[in-house]
Parts: C-alpha cells; sequence; structure tokens
C-alpha cells in the first residue's frame, strides 16, 4: 500500500484502493425530476449511488454509500459564469465541511475541461486536478499534475438517446473513486447545461 502521500484521497481513504478498479456507471433518468446514478464493480456489486433532481434551480446531487448514507454532497453554484460546483462532506453546506470546487476551465470553450481546487489551495496556486474532455464524446481523463489518475469512457447505446446512459472508469491505484465518481457527475452535469 503507498504511504498517505501517495495517496488521493478526497472524500476518505476507504475509497481508496491499492488496484486499479474498474468501475461501471450507469444512469437512468426516472421521471421529470430525479436522475439516478449507480455505481458497480466489475462483479456486480453496488458501491455507490448518486440522486438529485433535474429541473431544480438549485441543483444539489447526493452521493450514498450502499446502506444509503450520505457520502457527499455535490452543489451547483448559483449564476456561476464557470458553471461552479462545491463538494461538501456528507449532506452539508457548511464550510467547515467543503472539501473542494470544481468549475470549467474557461468560461467560453468548446470541449468541457474542469479545473479542481481542494480547500488548502483554493484559487491561490492554480488547480489541484484538471479534467479534459473530448470533442466528440463524454470521455475524459483526470490529470494531477503529469499524470493521468483516472479515465472514464461513455458508453453511447440507443438508450442514451432514451435517459439511460453507462460509463466505465478506471481508477488508477490509490486513488479516491467516490472523488472521480464526483467529478463525472460534475462532468456530465456541466456538459448537458
Amino acid at each position: 500500500m503507498a504511504s498517505d502521500e501517495q495517496m488521493i484521497k478526497i472524500v476518505g481513504d476507504q475509497f481508496c484502493v491499492p488496484y486499479t478498479m474498474q468501475l461501471v456507471v450507469k444512469r437512468k433518468v426516472e421521471s421529470f425530476s430525479n436522475v439516478r446514478y449507480d455505481v458497480f464493480d466489475t462483479t456486480g456489486n453496488s458501491l455507490l449511488q448518486v440522486d438529485g433532481g433535474v429541473w431544480n434551480s438549485k441543483k444539489k446531487r447526493v452521493i450514498k454509500d450502499p446502506a444509503g448514507f450520505p457520502v457527499i454532497t455535490l452543489r451547483k453554484k448559483a449564476l456561476s459564469w464557470k458553471k461552479q460546483w462545491q463538494i461538501y462532506q456528507g449532506e452539508s453546506s457548511e464550510k467547515n465541511h467543503f472539501l473542494c470546487s470544481v468549475q470549467r476551465s474557461n468560461a467560453l470553450q468548446m470541449k468541457n475541461n474542469l479545473d479542481v481546487y481542494l480547500t488548502s489551495s483554493y484559487l491561490e496556486d492554480g488547480p489541484d486536478f484538471h479534467v479534459t474532455g473530448s470533442f466528440t464524446s463524454m470521455s475524459f481523463k483526470v490529470w494531477k499534475g503529469n499524470s493521468v489518475i483516472a479515465e472514464v469512457m461513455h458508453n453511447f447505446t440507443w438508450g442514451s438517446c432514451m435517459g439511460k446512459e453507462s460509463f466505465k472508469l478506471k481508477v488508477y491505484p490509490e486513488v479516491d473513486y467516490a472523488f472521480i465518481l464526483a467529478l463525472t457527475v460534475i462532468m456530465h452535469e456541466t456538459d448537458k447545461v
């Protein structure tokens, strides 16, 4: 197992494993007011769920463990020029539970790229992580410096046209997979709006 300096732990060390993790994320629009993401490992075990409204003005997504307990909350900042999202521990929105901020790299960009700022370096030294998307698909890579720490592949199917989509996540060793899931949800929500 890697030391704490090598581990990329944003949400919690229980979401960091010492091997490359392959995950499947299934997104389904359940109604006009609700969208759901379910996360599975390669054997079909449920690892995390994401719930939240589609049409509400204060976009909020809650990532929960299989027992239904809140792990983190993603909140879209209202009237944000760069479509900023904030991530908090649990279901909180209090300053002492703030983990990081995620926003578009450039407000007028053609391709969806995101910058991630941790609480300790918020907007001071540049982003701690960078997410680079593609012009032609919802696939993207997550970077820490010059190293790729995760890859997300969007699987386009005919179900994608009817509100059912799936993504394959490849999360490298000692990287927080709950954090990568949060970036996947934000990337998808930012691209759709």
